[in-house]
């Protein structure tokens, strides 16, 4: 074989690199619970774990929990991940970009969760206030 075969220039950002395809090699190990980026449509990059393996014989799959924020909170969004899935990729997350990430979702799910929980409690405020002073009206007999 010849060396010119086995060598690929590559572009990433604006860095060429000159890859041996004979040496290199990227082995990804994965399991359970691992901490991982997914990119969408080679433009979003997500925090992402691993949920679990599944070992179907026609098509073994990947579930992933995806957690997306935004301005206005964090939602989780779950992708299967096997051959046929398009416009996802996947690698593993280094220890300190995952404790940022976690702080950042965990806050967003904090913000949520209060917001909710005012919301309850004005729905409760008023639930109370209706039984208080209209309840009487709907009583049979009175």
């Amino acid at each position: 074989m010849d060396t010119n075969e086995t060598k690929r220039i590559i572009e990433i950002n604006g860095i060429k690199l000159e890859v041996d395809l004979s040496t290199a090699r990227r082995i990804d190990e994965f399991k359970v619970g691992d901490n991982i980026k997914v990119l969408q449509d080679a433009k979003n990059v997500h925090a992402g774990v691993i949920v679990d393996f599944v070992n179907f014989k026609e098509l073994p799959t990947i579930q992933i929990a995806v957690f997306k924020q935004d301005y206005w909170g964090t939602k989780i969004d779950f992708i299967n991940f096997n051959s046929l899935t398009d416009g996802i990729e996947i690698m593993p997350c280094s220890e300190h970009e995952l404790k940022l990430e976690k702080c950042r979702v965990v806050d967003k799910f904090n913000v949520e969760i209060e917001k909710k929980q005012a919301e309850v409690d004005e729905l409760t405020a008023k639930r109370d206030w209706f039984v208080k002073h209209f309840a009487k009206y709907f009583e049979p007999g009175q």
